[in-house]
This record gives structure tokens, sequence and C-alpha cells, in this order.
């Protein structure tokens, strides 16, 4: 599968769960708005969803994915599944200990993790209970991660990124549940607990809809007794810098988290924020990650540095033909985005206005968020994970001084504001070592195609600018007009920045067309 075909299926399915998941955000919003019940919230879904990211994604993205792909290249399946199955027979025992752990003792951990909460005893109380009944989450979504990583070394990325799709399908039937069956008033506590019984739930599910799909695919992983080969050593020595040089972001959000729970309605603000800005980072970032890591592996193994280096630039220049426009978007119409997705019910303009505020830091961030997800893979492929870390503990050690420092000058826009500037440092890091190295250099066609495509967002954010003039008056309406004035500025902008970068040349139908088709491009 050539890399564009690889980007759109996984894009393609990451689009259909961010809606969904917009969906969902719409409801909860709706539901808790911005309170206490949505700050416990948003602690309890974070919590498990950091582990998750951290052992689960950003571990088996950069440790398991090239050994299995190394294996597979060499000796074939079978030997490729038992490693699998090694990793697996390590995993179980492991994962089932800190969860168990992790849920005994969560009073306590919630003291370090939201010590804003400490003073408000039903918001501390009910963010720890929410977060007991979610975390089972995390140790079915580690084993997602490990089912995945073999599903897309395979090729088959559709299932592997289509379980995505089920958590937030779960929580909107929780939500519905619990609306049938109590009818609880906004701001309830019970909608806060239905939603993290909800998440633990889609946990199970998301699971066993992978070893249904792996079945299918003709791959079986049997359960063995746990052992420590020579093998699951290897790779657990590469999840340690992995774990923190693949999970950078989720650390940040971490301590944002923390920072953000000394301000009433923190939490929920970066919860929702986060949620936005998420979209074009998924579907353009992960899919980007999750295609060019095996990609990139499967040539470093062949010997052919030549095409990884191809695909490396070709991975840079359609990110940043998807990413660029997403950026300039975030940067002037945050502020309606919040209005038209959240606000109601429990969820008010003020909430819509401190939303978009936090959204403007993060959209100056997003190339770079982007950027560190395509050029992670070529530390990750030739198995290096140490180099990543070690840019990733400075970046974090300055994320975490400015996300402190400036939040009691701006509140939690400080916090955004820190984590976009840590995000650019660390691809500064990054492009600077693989030149160093030799690893990496842009070729001409995607530095003719960046400029390009620069200014093709430049001419559809003026376009933008623009279009607020008669739609603003819109989002004072109800939601048919919010979506309607939504959709002039989404689609709008959409046309006319195609029609510039087609215009510019920043690329050609042609172009997209022949990688679209080809399995292994030359540079």
């Amino acid at each position: 599968m050539s890399l564009l075909r690889g980007a759109f299926t996984v894009g393609g399915w990451t689009l259909v769960s961010r809606v969904l998941g917009f969906a969902r955000d719409m409801v909860i919003a709706r539901a808790i708005g911005i309170g206490w019940v949505a700050d416990a919230w948003a602690v309890a879904f974070r919590f498990p969803n950091l582990f998750r990211r951290l052992l689960g994604e950003g571990a088996m993205n950069s440790a398991f994915v090239p050994m299995y792909a190394k294996r597979l290249e060499g000796d074939g399946k079978g030997a490729a599944d038992r490693l699998a199955e090694e990793i697996q027979s390590v995993m179980l025992p492991i994962l089932f200990a800190i969860s168990a752990v992790a849920m005994l003792t969560m009073p306590w951990i919630m003291t370090v993790y939201a010590p804003g909460f400490a003073d408000e005893p039903a918001k501390f109380a009910l963010a720890t209970v929410m977060t007991q009944i979610a975390f089972p989450y995390l140790m079915f979504m580690s084993m997602v991660a490990l089912y995945s990583g073999v599903l897309n070394t395979h090729g088959r990325f559709a299932a592997a990124t289509a379980v995505q799709s089920l958590l937030n399908i779960t929580l909107l039937i929780a939500a519905l549940v619990v609306q049938q069956l109590h009818h609880p008033a906004p701001g309830d506590p019970l909608w806060g607990l239905a939603l993290a019984y909800g998440c633990a739930a889609a946990g199970a599910v998301q699971f066993f809809y992978l070893v249904w799909a792996m079945g299918r695919a003709g791959i079986h992983l049997r359960l063995r007794l746990p052992r420590l080969s020579a093998d699951a050593k290897r790779m657990f020595v590469l999840m340690v810098p992995g774990i923190i040089a693949g999970g950078v972001s989720q650390i940040s959000i971490f301590v944002s988290t923390i920072v953000a729970s000394l301000q009433d309605g923190g939490p929920s603000i970066l919860y929702y924020a986060d949620r936005i800005y998420q979209f074009p980072l998924s579907i353009v970032g992960t899919a980007m990650g999750v295609v060019l890591l095996p990609t990139l592996a499967r040539h470093v193994r062949g010997g052919r540095e030549d095409l990884a280096l191809y695909w490396q630039n070709r991975g840079i220049e359609l990110a940043m033909l998807l990413t660029l426009p997403a950026a300039v978007a975030l940067l002037l119409i945050s502020t309606p985005v919040s209005i038209a997705l959240f606000e109601g019910g429990a969820f008010d303009r003020n909430a819509s206005a401190a939303v978009g505020q936090v959204l403007i830091a993060f959209g100056a961030g997003l190339p770079a968020f982007i950027l560190n997800k395509v050029q992670a893979p070529a530390f990750f492929a030739r198995e290096d994970t140490a180099t990543p870390m070690k840019f990733a503990v400075l970046t974090l050690v300055i994320d975490l001084a400015l996300a402190v420092g400036l939040f009691f000058v701006l509140g939690v826009v400080g916090i955004a504001i820190g984590t976009a500037v840590a995000a650019w440092i660390n691809c500064a890091l990054l492009a600077w070592t693989l030149n160093a190295r030799g690893l990496f250099k842009m070729d001409a066609r995607a530095l003719d195609r960046l400029w390009r495509i620069g200014v093709a967002s430049v001419v559809m954010g003026v376009a933008l600018v623009g279009l607020r003039f008669p739609v603003d008056p819109w989002f004072d309406g109800g939601t048919a007009k919010k979506f309607a004035a939504l959709g002039v500025l989404c689609l709008g902008g959409l046309a006319i920045y195609i029609a510039a970068a087609f215009a510019l040349k920043a690329t050609t139908l042609d172009e997209l067309k022949e990688q679209f088709r080809r399995e292994r491009g030359t540079a």
C-alpha cells in the first residue's frame, strides 16, 4: 500500500471517528458544560487515556512495530506472530497490575493529578470514583495498540483505525441510556458516572472487535505463559525512551491538567479545546505517523535509504498540505467553531469564548505537533528511541516552566501557549538532528511545494476574514443557523484553499494520483 493510500485510509476512518467524537462532545457539553462535573469528567477521561497513549500507542509505535516489521521481512509471518505472542504474554500481567494498583490508590493519586480539586470535596470524590470506573480502559486499549501495530505492519490500516469510532458510539449510547432511565438535569453527576461506565465498556468493545478483525486477516495470537524472552527484553528496553518520546504531548497534557485544576473550569476548557484541535492532529498527524513508521522501517531494513528519504519528504509535504490551512483556520475562527459545536444547555457564550482563546494558541502549534509525528518515525524505524526521548525531556521541562509561569498571568491560555512553544522547539531539534546525521534532507520538490502551500493557506485566511462579516450574526441564532454559518466558513474556506493550491501548483491531480497508486516510489 502506498503512503498516500495508507494515509487516506487511516485519515478517512479517523475523520469518521472525529465526527462521531464531535457528536459525543456536543452531547457532553450540553449535559455538563464546564462546571464541576465537567472538570471531574475531563480528569477521569484523560488519566487512563494518558497511560494508554504512553504505554500503548506511543510505546507500540516506537518499539514494537519496527521489531515486528523486521521479523516479518526477514523470517516470515510465523516468527513475527510468535514475537507478538511473547510481547502479549508479558504485557497482560503488567497492565493488570498497573490497573489494580492505580484503582486502589486513586484517592492519593488524585491529590497529585488534580490538586486544585482538594478544596472541593464533592468534585474530588466524583473525579476519584469516575477515574476508578474508567481505568480498565487502559488495559483493553493497550492490547488494542498491540493488535493495531500487527495489523498496520501487514498494511491493514482500516480495521485498526475504524476501532476508534467504537469509543464515541459507546459513550453516546451511555449518555442515551442515562437520559432515558433517569432524565438527569444539566450538570447532574449522573451524567459523569454514566460516561465513566461507558468509557470502561468501550475499551472492551474495541478489544473484542480487533480480536475479530485479526481473525479475519488470518492472524491468531495464542495466549502463552509470561516469559521475558530476549526479544521481549529488547522491546521493553526500547519502550522506556519510546514512552517519553512518543508521548511528549500526553505528558504535557498531564502537566496541563494538574495546573489547570487550580482554575475553576480550567480542566474542562482544556478538554473541549483539545477535542477540536485533535481533529486535524489526529486525521493528519496520526495517519502520517501510523503509515510512515512501517513504511520507513521496511525500507531501512531492506537497505533502501533512498526510498526512506523519498517517503520522509513526501510525508512532510502531504502533512503540510493538509495541516497549514487547518492551523490558519484555528487562528481565525476558533470561537465560532466552539459556538457551533458546543454552545447550548449548560455551555454558554462565555464558555465558547474561553475555549476559543485556548484554541488560538493550540492552532499556532498545530504544524509543529504534526511535524513531530512525521519526523519521529525516522528515528523509530532505526530503533533509535533514545534521541527523541532526550529532546522530549528537554521540551517537557520548557513546557512545564512556561505552563506554570504563564498560567498565573493568562490562565489556561498560558498553558496552551507553553505547549505550542515546546512543540516548535521539539520539532526544530528533531529536524536539526536528522539533518546533521545525514538521515534527512529536504528535496527540491518538497521545498518548492512548501512555500506554495503557505501562500495558498494565507489566501484562504484572507477569504475567511471576509466570509465572517456576513455570517457572524448567524452565530447568535438557533442551532441550525450556527451550523449553517460554520458550514459557510469551513466549506467556503476549503474551496478557496483547494483552488489556490492548484492555481499555485502546491500539488497537482496527476501528482496525487501517481502517489496514490504507487506502492514504492523512487526519489
